[in-house]
C-alpha cells in the first residue's frame, strides 16, 4: 500500500500553526497538524461552487475584475477564469507565500495550473489589507478564508467577517457587484450580519462531492 510522502511544510503567518503538504499518490493534501486536513486535491466541489455562483450573480460577465480571498489547492480561482472572458482580471490574496510556490511548482497539475493563466494576478499577503487599500473597483469577491466566519486558524481572520469588514468588502464592490463567502458551517447570525451590513442576502448548501455526497458546506451570496 503506498504510503502518503511529506512534500513541504510552511508556518502561518502571526501564529504559531503549520501546514503540511502531502501527496498520496495522485492526491494532495493540506493538513495543520492536530487539526486534520484542511483540503485536497480530490474533493473540491464547494471551492469551485463559491466562483460558479459569484459569477452567475454578477451583472457584468466581460473585462470583469475578480478577488479570490486565499488560493488553498487553486480550484476557486481556477473556477472563476473559466467563467470570465479573456479581457477580465482575476487578483488571488494567499497569505502564505509557499502556499503560492506550492501551487506553482508541486500541485498545480489538479487544478489546471491557474497561477499560469495571463489574467491572474497574485498578491501574497493578507486579503484584509487589500481590502482596506484598494478602493472600489471589484465586480465580485469569493472568500474562502479560515473555514469561514468562525474563524479556526488565525485570530486575526475574524475581522473579515465582522461588520467593519463587511463594510469595507462592500465599499471594494462595483455597483452590481458580489460578495461570495463560503464556510464549513452555517452561520445565521453572519447571514443577518451581512443583511446589516447592506447586502441582499441568498443562502446556498453545496457539497464537496459533485456526486452529493459529503459534508455540508455553506456559501452566502451577497449582492
Amino acid at each position: 500500500m503506498p504510503r502518503s510522502v511529506k512534500l513541504r511544510t510552511a508556518l502561518i503567518p502571526d501564529t504559531r500553526k503549520e501546514l503540511v503538504l502531502y501527496k498520496h499518490q495522485d492526491k494532495f493534501s493540506i493538513v495543520i497538524p492536530g487539526r486534520g486536513e484542511l483540503m485536497n486535491s480530490r474533493v473540491h466541489g464547494s471551492e469551485r461552487a463559491l466562483a460558479e455562483l459569484a459569477c452567475a450573480a454578477m451583472q457584468a460577465r466581460s473585462n470583469t475584475r475578480l478577488l479570490v480571498g486565499g488560493l488553498g489547492m487553486g480550484f476557486t480561482l481556477a473556477a472563476a477564469l473559466a467563467q470570465v472572458g479573456p479581457d477580465s482580471e482575476v487578483i488571488v490574496a494567499e497569505l502564505v507565500p509557499e502556499v503560492v510556490a506550492w501551487n506553482r511548482e508541486l500541485m498545480g497539475e489538479p487544478s489546471g495550473h491557474p497561477l499560469s493563466d495571463p489574467r491572474t494576478q497574485v498578491f501574497v499577503g493578507d486579503v484584509a489589507d487589500l481590502l482596506r487599500d484598494c478602493g472600489s473597483g471589484f465586480d465580485a469577491i469569493m472568500m474562502d478564508v479560515d473555514n469561514g466566519p468562525a474563524a479556526m486558524i488565525r485570530r486575526e481572520n475574524d475581522w473579515l467577517y465582522t461588520d467593519e469588514g463587511l463594510l469595507i468588502t462592500r465599499q471594494a464592490l462595483r455597483p452590481g457587484g458580489v460578495l461570495a463567502v463560503w464556510s464549513a458551517s452555517a452561520d445565521q447570525m453572519f447571514q443577518n450580519r451581512m443583511r446589516r451590513c447592506g447586502f441582499r442576502v441568498e443562502a446556498h448548501i453545496v457539497r464537496p462531492h459533485r456526486a452529493g455526497k459529503g459534508a455540508r458546506h455553506h456559501i452566502w451570496l451577497g449582492r
